[in-house]
């Protein structure tokens, strides 16, 4: 596998805050990746991070071998990284497929794979097609969260950032958001996923960041950290 997205001894900060500490991660193509902490960690942040949302100070965030640093958050969605953020952020107002079209992209050059389109996104998220016409504001959390996610691939990411995906959602809607997250896996699509507890996503991954404090404390593979009792259950919620 090729690296796709570097980040080297990055710091962030709001306002005086420092948030970030030296903060270096790596995911290569076609790789799922956890972050994983408590609340307020910093996984979002190093999200917001990568995405231009939060002024990054540090050696490099890479993209593809591209330094965006400093880049406009467009640009760096232009690219190919697509976030799903925690607070899902939806056009209320707006239907389904609205929100579907607002989201569409063409592919990134050198984007690999096929694209995405609406027939495509309700294959994935079936539950999804009888609902196109109802505004968005209506669904239950667990369609939004469906939308959200679907409203991302339209924009055909090369890296899917998701920001606590199962946050809030019923351990049955968790399951099959896991198992639709597994197939964009068999897929080729990259991922990096922030959780607070690893049981949702952890059968997905290769490989875990575990934050404390803005800072990554510790990293391996899933295999390595289950041997490390001490990784799970000191930074992270269960």
């Amino acid at each position: 596998m090729s690296e796709l997205l570097v980040l080297e001894g990055i710091d962030a900060y709001y306002g005086a805050s420092h948030v970030l500490h030296a903060v270096s991660l790596r995911v290569e193509a076609g790789e799922v990746v956890l972050l994983l902490g408590r609340n307020g960690a910093g996984k979002t942040t190093v999200m917001r991070t990568i995405m231009g949302l939060v002024a990054a100070k540090g050696a490099r965030i890479a993209f593809r071998g591209q330094d965006v640093r400093g880049m406009a958050p467009h640009r760096i969605s232009r690219l190919g990284i697509g976030l799903v953020p925690e607070d899902r952020r939806m056009f209320a107002k707006l239907s389904v497929r609205e929100n579907l079209d607002v989201g569409r992209k063409a592919p990134a050059d050198g984007h690999a794979g096929s694209t995405w389109d609406v027939e495509r996104v309700f294959e994935l998220f079936p539950a999804l097609e009888p609902l196109q016409n109802r505004k968005a504001g209506t669904l239950s959390g667990g369609q939004q969260q469906m939308l959200t996610i679907a409203r991302t691939l339209m924009g055909n990411p090369t890296l899917l950032l998701l920001d606590e995906p199962a946050e809030g959602l019923a351990p049955v809607l968790a399951q099959g958001l896991a198992e639709q997250l597994a197939r964009l896996r068999s897929e080729g699509l990259s991922m990096l996923i922030s959780e607070q507890n690893p049981s949702f996503a952890r059968s997905l991954a290769g490989r875990a960041y575990v934050m404390e404090s803005g800072c990554v404390r510790h990293h391996g593979t899933i295999a390595e950290l289950d041997a490390d009792p001490a990784a799970w259950t000191q930074f992270v919620a269960f």
